[in-house]
């Protein structure tokens, strides 16, 4: 059971209940999703699955079931071992009746285009989009019978590009599932439309923290749109403001 604290004390006792609570009105809408420990780590043993509960595995399955894509780092996809996405019948008839695809598609960011064309995601269907630079479309080494390769800029990976390409395919609601540095390029850019943070009941310790020496240090200011709490995580849902 997941209850909402803010902005109104609400049961969400069921998964659609819990879609509906993320179910953005907006066509285009770009939401970033990640988990962290209580000390401030993103990641144990180089992989996030640790840190999550049953609370946070059920907000990232209704985030997925209410987005048209999915947005992925190469290095998370590979870390976290991506596969094709799958959902339940009751989901992808919900998913029908808002007039989206029966699974959301999967688009991958990747500078170098390096990627294993034998990896499981690829077996995707529809193909999965992989957004790499010039170099890397030309090195794509038959990743182009697998996957739709898609070049988006020369020396990086354009992500306002990006966007725009997803948004003319009609893949407005754009869930990205990290890593910490696409999560920061995105921001850098004025591209994220709401940040959502679980902060789960653990000490990591040892575990990796969210660092990214890259580029000088822009606090962007949000404000509060929702708490959730389940199984004693802490569901945050953040709204950069405007002119941040």
């Amino acid at each position: 059971m997941i209850r909402q604290l803010l902005p109104a004390p609400v049961t969400i006792s069921t998964s659609q209940a819990l879609e509906e609570a993320y179910l953005h009105a907006a066509e285009e809408h770009l939401r970033t999703n990640f988990v962290s420990s209580i000390d401030g780590a993103v990641e144990i043993d180089g992989v996030s699955g640790p840190l999550g509960g049953q609370a946070d595995r059920a907000a990232f399955s209704a985030m997925r079931a209410v987005c048209d894509v999915i947005l992925v780092g190469a290095g998370t996809m590979r870390a976290e071992n991506y596969g094709p996405v799958k959902m339940g019948e009751d989901r992808m008839a919900r998913r029908a009746s808002r007039g989206q695809a029966p699974l959301p598609r999967l688009a991958i960011v990747s500078k170098s285009g390096a990627l294993d064309a034998d990896a499981p995601l690829f077996a995707s269907q529809p193909p999965v989009i992989v957004y790499t630079t010039s170099t890397g479309a030309s090195r794509r080494d038959g990743l182009a019978d697998v996957a739709e390769v898609v070049s988006a800029g020369d020396g990086e990976v354009g992500l306002k590009t990006v966007v725009s390409d997803l948004r003319s395919r009609g893949l407005g609601r754009i869930l990205c599932e990290g890593g910490p540095s696409l999560f920061r390029a995105l921001t850098r850019e004025g591209l994220v439309d709401e940040i959502c943070l679980t902060i789960s009941p653990i000490l990591a310790v040892d575990g990796r923290a969210n660092s990214d020496s890259s580029g000088a240090s822009v606090p962007v200011p949000l404000q509060l749109q929702a708490v959730l709490e389940g199984d004693g995580a802490l569901l945050l849902r953040y709204r950069p403001l405007a002119g941040s």
